[in-house]
């Protein structure tokens, strides 16, 4: 049974930096594409940052220069680097993988971390 399990979320101050983790348990094979979704109060799930599995990634207009998004194969887990921390940022942020299970597209999340930022 695969989990993934969200770290790395807290409270920081403006201008602050964080690092989210997201480790997998259990095999996840034909990967396809792995994101970082967030969640605002009041607001829709959206994607914050996604890499294939070609190591390609793409990223949100609001977050583009301050959010990374990278992964460790060996550890089977990914990363979201976090700088200049905004008030807008403040989310429950939600790990993704989507892979082939035979024919099907079979999508894996994570409980989530919360984030908040402090102005």
């Amino acid at each position: 049974q695969v989990q993934l399990v969200e770290s790395g979320g807290g409270l920081v101050q403006a201008g602050g930096s964080l690092r989210l983790s997201c480790a997998a348990s259990g095999r996840i094979s034909r990967i396809i594409n792995m994101g970082w979704y967030r969640q605002a109060p009041g607001k829709q799930r959206e994607l914050a940052a996604s890499i294939t599995s070609g190591g390609s990634t793409n990223y949100t207009d609001s977050v583009k220069g301050r959010f990374t998004i990278s992964r460790d194969n060996a550890k089977n887990t990914m990363y979201l680097q976090i700088d200049s921390l905004k008030p807008e940022d403040t989310a429950v942020y939600y790990c993704n993988v989507n892979a082939f299970q035979g024919l099907r597209v079979v999508g894996y999340w994570g409980q989530g971390t919360q984030v908040t930022v402090s102005s």
